[in-house]
């Protein structure tokens, strides 16, 4: 397997290389003005190591593979199209009121509690470029008015008058019957067509989200749409570069869902988090792979820390409704949380609390953390971590950054120490143990929250930063033992390089099963296996137009149930493709009532209030070869550790003074090799903070165990 996976961060650009049985990692600052320059710096080091020329590598390789952050950058600022928006007599206000909630998604728990000081964010389609058409199509799908086409040409010229450059069409059921939609763009096409010079794209929300829900669905098509123009650049900058370089098939792009396309068959809306959303597909891997049984995956980067679950069997949970920027969109997306918590996050004095408060705010690659010494002047986590001594100035990076602990500890007696009344060391302390807190109470918060514990889990710490901070991350949540996984700096990259090319197509529906006002149960097989089949037949078209035959594609299908009218649906997944017989029916909601049962707690479920199906879910796919992760626990007599390197002196959360600590080389990565806080291991990659009372025991593929040495 040759294989080029990248992984573009808000502050690094991780590069991950399979080349038969090597595996390169490799890391260069993520370059925002024009992502191709940080992809080529990273793959250049990965060339050096390799012993390779970078067009011969490229001429080589099965595949290359992105994962970005260019969609979350274009909404945070704002680079968009000046976007009209269609919808259904009656409907105009479904966006600027946003479900009346509006004001708070997106923000902290804290700021939404701050109701006086609410701020809506700035809308993406103003209010003037709303304009309503006169149609309605019912819950069914029955046309109960037609569309008034006069006044859509009316109204079409309207928006191209306001200045659209883009147009959204959001009808109300479009999802159960798109006629007057398809009909929009017939006619649209005809009065402005494609060919044009300076031609208006338009999209339509049946075709961007399944489900019904107005204003997610909306939202979904708006950020489509705003996202399309970035994207397209963006990406095809990228490929452009890569046909410069001499790579010459099709680049492949990472999907929020879990899966990936080509960039022809990509949206922008998939891309956004895809790159946190590939460290959970590692994970799960990982997890499949090695019987680690449940995970909760954590991603401490430059800019941010990412949280995701993967329970024991590989299964993921996943957002219908997920939050992305500030908006409530309709896509299913694997369930992500992110903190403001990573090595560029910026620190800055609590006022109130009296205290360090770090993050949400980033320093970014540019100017970067106040070490980086390229202009940058508040303290961040990152110039704490090299006031304590953990960060060697001269090999940060694999010496591709040098750092400045005089600017470190400026910007910090700066900002810090004056408010704190406390020495440059003692902040950069309260900065770690703060920092490691924050990261910890959003691993517990998300786990209890959905029932668990977190000493029934597996905690990964990866990401530039995890394995620095992993020790006080498992102090801070009260678990004994925390694993870097393989590759642990790059392991995002890694699981870019893993996922399989996927599509997921979805339709709502009213598919009552058991029906207990009429105590029957469902018989219309026709009608659900109809559904079924269109939905595999947009998934299977999408796999084809990328070159796979029919017979290459698999199909999974995925239920949104309910008992009743309840509120909360729970995703089922069902080795039933159709439904042809009672017994089949019967399955179905037994399924359901397990799965309900595992959820909410044997005894929850209550089918004497009927059972629904309020969604159908076809993910089409094909399997791809991927990374394999075997012997990553530590077995055999334990190794002694190499001769350090280096020895010294560091400052360690609940110790006074400083400790003599040894620093080791990548020697110290042997499988077996064990060694006792407090210690460094300092790699190309990474750097791996042993802090007094933990043991470090490293595994096979470059895996290291953290534990508490009196658990």
């Amino acid at each position: 397997m040759k294989r080029v996976s990248v992984d573009i961060g808000g502050t690094f650009t991780d590069c991950f290389v399979a080349w038969d049985e090597r595996c390169i990692e490799s890391k260069a600052l993520t370059t925002h003005q024009n992502l191709a320059l940080g992809f080529n710096d990273a793959l250049r080091n990965a060339c050096q190591e390799l012993g390779l020329d970078e067009r011969e590598l490229l001429s080589q390789v099965d595949s290359v593979r992105y994962a970005t952050t260019l969609g979350t950058n274009a909404l945070i600022q704002r680079k968009g199209p000046r976007l009209g928006l269609l919808t259904t007599a009656g409907f105009r206000a479904s966006v600027p009121l946003s479900r009346a909630k509006g004001y708070g998604v997106g923000l902290p728990h804290k700021q939404q509690m701050d109701v006086p000081n609410a701020q809506r964010p700035d809308p993406i389609v103003p209010i003037p470029m709303i304009l309503e058409v006169r149609e309605r199509v019912d819950y069914s799908g029955d046309v109960v008015m037609k569309l008034d086409e006069e006044d859509l040409r009316d109204k079409l010229r309207q928006l191209v008058d306001k200045g659209a450059e883009a147009v959204v069409v959001v009808l109300a059921n479009s999802v159960v019957n798109p006629v007057h939609e398809l009909r929009i763009r017939e006619l649209f096409l005809d009065e402005y067509p494609g060919h044009m010079l300076g031609a208006i794209p338009m999209l339509l929300s049946h075709q961007v989200a399944g489900r019904k829900g107005e204003y997610v669905r909306a939202m979904s098509t708006i950020m489509d749409g705003f996202l399309h123009q970035v994207m397209y650049h963006g990406l095809g900058t990228l490929e452009l570069n890569l046909r410069n370089a001499g790579y010459d098939k099709p680049m492949l792009v990472n999907h929020n869902s879990g899966g990936m396309a080509q960039l022809n068959s990509t949206d922008a809306l998939q891309t956004v988090h895809s790159g946190p959303v590939s460290g959970i597909a590692a994970s799960e891997h990982l997890a499949l792979q090695t019987e680690l049984g449940n995970i909760v995956a954590t991603d401490m980067g430059g800019t941010s820390f990412d949280i995701g679950i993967v329970v024991e069997g590989g299964v993921k949970h996943y957002d219908f409704n997920p939050v992305i920027e500030r908006w409530m969109v309709s896509v299913p997306m694997i369930h992500l949380v992110t903190l403001g918590a990573g090595g560029g996050s910026i620190c800055a004095y609590d006022r109130m609390f009296r205290t360090v408060q770090v993050g949400p705010d980033s320093a970014g690659s540019d100017p970067g953390p106040a070490s980086y010494d390229r202009g940058g002047l508040k303290p961040t986590v990152t110039d704490a971590d090299l006031v304590l001594g953990y960060l060697d100035p001269a090999n940060y990076a694999g010496g591709r950054i040098k750092l400045n602990p005089r600017r470190a500890k400026q910007a910090i007696e700066n900002e810090l120490c004056d408010e704190l009344d406390l020495s440059p060391v003692e902040v950069a302390k309260l900065i770690k143990a703060t920092v490691d807190a924050n990261m910890a109470n959003g691993i517990a918060r998300e786990l209890r929250t959905r029932g668990y514990e977190p000493e029934n889990f597996t905690t990964l710490a990866y990401g530039g930063n995890g394995p620095l901070h992993a020790c006080g991350i498992a102090r801070a949540l009260g678990v004994k033992r925390i694993l870097a996984p393989p590759f642990a700096s790059v392991f995002s990259a890694v699981g870019a390089g893993n996922m399989n090319q996927l599509h997921i197509h979805e339709m709502s529906t009213w598919t009552t099963l058991f029906d207990a006002n009429q105590r029957s149960f469902f018989s219309d097989y026709a009608r659900f296996n109809g559904i079924v089949e269109e939905l595999e037949q947009r998934g299977r078209d999408d796999l084809l137009r990328q070159g796979f035959t029919a017979e290459q594609i698999q199909y999974r299908l995925e239920l949104d149930m309910r008992y009743g009218n309840q509120r909360v649906e729970t995703a089922v997944v069902t080795d039933l493709n159709r439904v042809t017989t009672p017994e089949h029916v019967l399955k179905l909601i037994d399924q359901f009532h397990t799965r309900y049962g595992e959820r909410f707690g044997k005894g929850s479920q209550t089918p004497e209030a009927g059972v629904r199906i309020n969604t159908i879910r076809v993910c089409s796919f094909v399997e791809h070869p991927g990374i394999s992760f075997t012997g990553i626990r530590p077995s055999g007599k334990p190794l002694p550790p190499p001769p350090p390197i280096a020895q010294r002196d560091c400052h360690f959360v609940g110790h006074d003074g400083a400790l003599a600590t040894s620093i080791y080389g990548e020697d110290a990565l042997t499988p077996g090799t064990q060694i006792d806080g407090p210690a460094i291991v300092v790699t190309r990659a990474t750097t791996y903070l042993i802090e007094p009372g933990w043991r470090y025991q490293a595994a096979q593929q470059n895996a290291v165990w953290f534990t508490q040495i009196d658990a």
